[in-house]
């Protein structure tokens, strides 16, 4: 039944990668949308889940906080040292890379939706019923973000189909992978903490200031709060 669901939330990712696609005339209003979903996703949904998931404290601080500042952190290192890196080299400022490593950490999270959705199963019918909901509809927030991410990059259109099919896969990846075995809720929560870190760092840092680079209008201020408000829907729908 999970593998089931995850096919659903297979279609839903490559409809949100498509979405993104097929809007790049305006692409300001992506982006804007693009980060909304994420500011969404990252303090509606992640770190909900981590802080209850790995909430043992570390020197008095929630260990799924400080992996969230130390994802934060290194992904503004990364993307800093490779900026100056390409720099140096006559480059432009974004870097292909960190758009596809970004993307290949939508790829992890999305296939630890998939084993999650897994172990919901494992617990009972309804809890099941409850994860489907949250993954099927938020996948869709996923796939939008992954192939935005990508090209925003400066990666090719095929680089960004590729990490958005690999994105749709993951979940269904992820759920067959319950059959064998069981990840900890432990790590678990410190993944998504950290997940939450750099995606944060992402839509704050990069995504919204281009968003509002050429096109500082009220729409892409608009997109970016229906992003968040659709997050919250989708969570208040899955609770």
């Amino acid at each position: 039944m999970a593998v089931f669901v995850a096919l659903g939330a297979f279609l839903m990712t490559l409809f949100g990668g498509w979405m993104a696609h097929r809007v790049t005339d305006r692409r300001h209003l992506v982006l804007g949308l693009a980060g909304g979903l994420m500011l969404g996703v990252v303090g509606l949904d992640l770190l909900p889940e981590a802080a209850e998931a790995a909430g043992r404290p570390v020197f008095g601080v929630p260990q799924a906080l400080l992996l969230f500042a130390g994802g934060f952190l290194t992904a503004h290192c990364v993307e800093r040292l490779l900026a100056v890196r390409q720099a140096a080299h006559g480059g432009e400022r974004r870097v292909p890379q960190v758009g596809l490593t970004a993307a290949a950490a939508m790829v992890t999270h999305s296939l630890m939706d998939g084993i999650a959705l897994g172990a919901a199963f494992q617990v009972g019918g309804g809890m099941g019923a409850t994860v489907a909901l949250a993954v099927v509809t938020h996948d869709f927030a996923d796939g939008f973000n992954t192939y935005t991410i990508t090209s925003l990059y400066g990666n090719t259109r095929r680089k960004a189909v590729v990490m958005l099919v690999a994105d749709a896969l993951a979940p269904v990846v992820g759920a067959a992978s319950t059959l064998l075995f069981t990840l900890p809720e432990e790590l678990l929560g410190s993944y998504l903490g950290f997940f939450g870190g750099a995606l944060l760092y992402l839509a704050a840092a990069e995504i919204l200031p281009e968003a509002h680079h050429e096109h500082p209008a009220r729409s892409t201020l608009l997109c970016t709060i229906g992003g968040v408000g659709f997050i919250w829907l989708v969570v208040g729908l899955a609770e």
